[in-house]
């Protein structure tokens, strides 16, 4: 066993590296180190001073309502990494229960309610991405995964509302602005989703009970829940219940909403529904100003670390400094180092003069997500493997483009490139021989305009 120092923002560590796992044994300060990444957003009373006295136990929820986490998640499983790494005690509370009930927090409609089947889906989905990010075998502050569902399977409705339901009042809950909200407004809301808060509120005092559970941390639409839980174990603690609330910055597109699954065109950590090309791309496509922002919320680099690239970076933007930085990282951490070196080679590929060979390392779902958004065409395959001319490929088993006389002057002037190889004239023939991975060809029509052309 070794012992190293290590500097970590202004904050020395000591860890242990043991079993390939860093335990450490010196906190830094988690609420500073929230600050000054601009993650903090509401803290309760007192929560600081409980913190930095010794370690606390804390948790975050996260709703099974779709088979992955995505960004939103991301910057709260970035919580509980740095409240980890301060010393503290991270629990990941996947809603098993809660997710059968669907939170109205930030909602404008009423959630659709899962199937057994789909709900069991999506919590192991998101256990394997949590399991990917927190230690669970570092000793006292070791990481622990736990499902409300355990703890509510047995519990009859008589019983919740007698035993829970008689600690918070109607006006205390109504007061909430995720229920105001929704009361006013078009939809309403169903008892289903007034009573998410009493069931939220019940699994801090679970845990608060069980596991020592103090805080229970979450993104800022999470505020009036999270204090629903401090306030019926206030209640219910009979005199010992002291818990607290701590909440992040919800994470913004550049459009103001919010990262969530039910929203459009999310980014996700599951690579069968964002390609690691595609993840990659949106890190490094992202503005200044947001890169300056995610590079503080999605990364572990220090604060000298990112002030020194945020320097590099003003001298000359154009060379993207913070984007290249952040989007290595981030990639590298979710997918692996061997999809960021495949996502630098596919960039390369479509902007750069990368071999065609490169798409035969790729399988079936990559090769759809290097070219998502890219127009494709089906055509048959046993017409390829008879043959088929070029002009009558590019112009009438396909749209690249929109006549044959077209096509013919186009690449009588060398204007067009299959598998990236210029056409030699408008004779050309295409077989089986010339598909990538015996499915693809792709088309060319000056430097930038793709076209995937897939055999089936």
């Amino acid at each position: 066993m070794q012992i190293f120092k290590l500097r970590v923002a202004t904050c020395a560590i000591i860890c242990i590296f043991a079993h390939s796992h860093i335990c450490i044994l010196y906190r830094m300060n988690f609420v500073e180190e929230l600050r000054w990444r601009g993650m903090l957003h509401d803290i309760m009373p007192g929560t600081e001073e409980l913190l930095n006295k010794g370690m606390v136990s804390g948790y975050i929820g996260f709703d099974p309502t779709a088979d992955s986490l995505h960004v939103g998640s991301l910057a709260q499983i970035m919580t509980l990494i740095h409240f980890q790494r301060a010393g503290h005690k991270p629990f990941a509370l996947v809603g098993g229960a809660t997710g059968m009930v669907g939170d109205p927090s930030g909602k404008s409609a009423e959630r659709n309610l899962l199937s057994e089947d789909v709900l069991q889906k999506n919590l192991d989905g998101i256990k394997n991405q949590l399991a990917q990010f927190l230690d669970f075998n570092c000793g006292a502050n070791s990481a622990q995964m736990v499902n409300n569902y355990d703890w509510f399977k047995n519990f009859t409705f008589l019983d919740f509302i007698r035993d829970v339901g008689k600690h918070i009042t109607v006006n205390y809950m109504m007061a909430k602005d995720s229920v105001k909200n929704r009361i006013s407004g078009d939809t309403g809301m169903s008892f289903t989703e007034f009573s998410y808060q009493l069931v939220q509120g019940y699994d801090f005092y679970y845990l608060w009970k069980n596991h020592n559970c103090a805080l229970q941390m979450g993104g800022s639409d999470q505020w009036g829940n999270i204090v629903t839980g401090t306030e019926l174990i206030r209640r219910k603690g009979e005199g010992q219940g002291e818990a607290y609330a701590l909440t992040t910055q919800l994470i913004k597109k550049s459009d103001g909403s919010k990262f969530g699954k039910s929203e459009g065109g999310n980014i996700w950590l599951d690579p069968a529904k964002t390609s690691p090309y595609k993840f990659y791309q949106f890190w490094l496509n992202t503005s200044d100003e947001d890169a300056k922002a995610y590079i503080r919320i999605f990364t572990l680099f220090d604060k000298e670390t990112i002030e020194a690239l945020e320097t590099e970076h003003a001298v000359a933007p154009h060379l993207r400094v913070l984007q290249k930085a952040l989007a290595k990282d981030i990639t590298t951490r979710v997918h692996s180092e061997q999809e960021y070196e495949k996502a630098i080679k596919a960039s390369e590929f479509l902007f750069g003069n990368t071999d065609i060979q490169f798409l035969n390392e790729l399988n079936n779902a990559e090769v759809l997500g290097l070219f998502d958004g890219v127009p494709n065409f089906a055509i048959s395959a046993s017409e390829v493997a008879a043959g088929i001319n070029v002009v009558d490929l590019l112009a009438e088993k396909t749209a690249v483009f929109p006549s044959k006389g077209e096509a013919k002057k186009m690449i009588a002037g060398g204007g067009v490139a299959i598998n990236k190889a210029k056409l030699g004239g408008v004779d050309d023939v295409f077989t089986s021989s010339h598909l990538i991975n015996g499915k693809y060809l792709v088309a060319q029509k000056g430097k930038k305009n793709y076209f995937l052309i897939i055999a089936e």
